[in-house]
């Protein structure tokens, strides 16, 4: 309804109130009509500022995502990883985050504490986001598979998720990106984008361009954990090369030092 309307509405009204004993009455039906009626933008948002704005829209997209988490930490699709779990893992950061990274699945520091990328190579990443100029909390960061992969009594390590077990889960994740929205996305290592995308291949094929994903610019870059693997400076500057891309990308300033940088 548009101002004019509105005022119009409302000095009528005000007319019948002067006139009449009793308030205006209105039936259900009218009321459940101008109830589902759009507020007009100007309306809605008179009196609030940009900030104010965004603050509210990230908490609309923060209780979204919190149904979302409450319905992954119930989930047992997967039976075999419901009972082998600690907890969930469901994701971290900021709900209306411009930067959105993508890993694979929780490891054991994982699965302990409940938050992605804690571990050696969550380290590693923090250092890679601190070195762009974000802090970990700007953006949101998320895995394939929410559960830590089971692995054998006794053994030790981590497995890769399986193909069925991803495309299990990966509605989650779905909902997560739609909820959030982010201008870019980051897939860790392959098997992020296999579960993605639904592609096999090596990551000197896939990793430096960029690729698409739901309209969503989406760049792929080795997990941390192969910089653990592979200390060369040579691939450690592959990925600072590609996240180099991604400032660009995001229209964020890039020092000399930047530019020049090596993990």
């Amino acid at each position: 309804m548009t101002q004019p309307a509105l005022d119009l509405v409302i000095a009528a009204l005000e007319k019948i109130r002067e006139k009449n004993d009793h308030a205006p009455r209105a039936s259900r039906a009218a009321l459940a009509q101008l109830q589902a009626a759009p507020v007009a933008p100007s309306l809605r948002e008179a009196g609030t500022s940009p900030t104010e704005r965004q603050l509210q829209a990230a908490r609309n997209k923060a209780d979204l995502l919190a149904a979302v988490r409450e319905r992954v930490g119930a989930c047992t699709k997967c039976a075999h990883l419901a009972s082998s779990r600690t907890q969930t893992v469901f994701g971290v950061g900021n709900p209306d985050a411009d930067l959105m990274f993508i890993g694979e699945a929780p490891g054991a520091d994982e699965d302990q504490q409940g938050e992605p990328f804690v571990g050696r190579a969550g380290q590693l990443l923090t250092r890679i986001l601190k070195a762009m100029n974000f802090a970990r909390e700007e953006v949101y960061i998320a895995n394939i598979l929410k559960c830590r992969p089971d692995m054998p009594a006794g053994s030790f390590g981590n497995r890769p998720p399986t193909p069925t077990e991803m495309q299990t889960c990966l509605p989650y994740l779905v909902e997560q990106i739609d909820i959030i929205q982010p201008s870019v996305l980051v897939a860790l290592g392959a098997v992020a984008v296999e579960g993605l995308l639904g592609t096999r291949a090596t990551m000197r094929e896939l990793r430096g361009r960029w690729h698409t994903y739901n309209s969503i610019p989406l760049m792929i870059t080795y997990h941390p954990a192969y910089l653990l693997r592979n200390q060369a400076p040579s691939e450690k500057r592959k990925v600072w090369e590609d996240m180099l891309q991604v400032l660009e990308r995001l229209e964020r300033p890039i020092s000399e030092r930047q530019r020049n940088y090596f993990l």
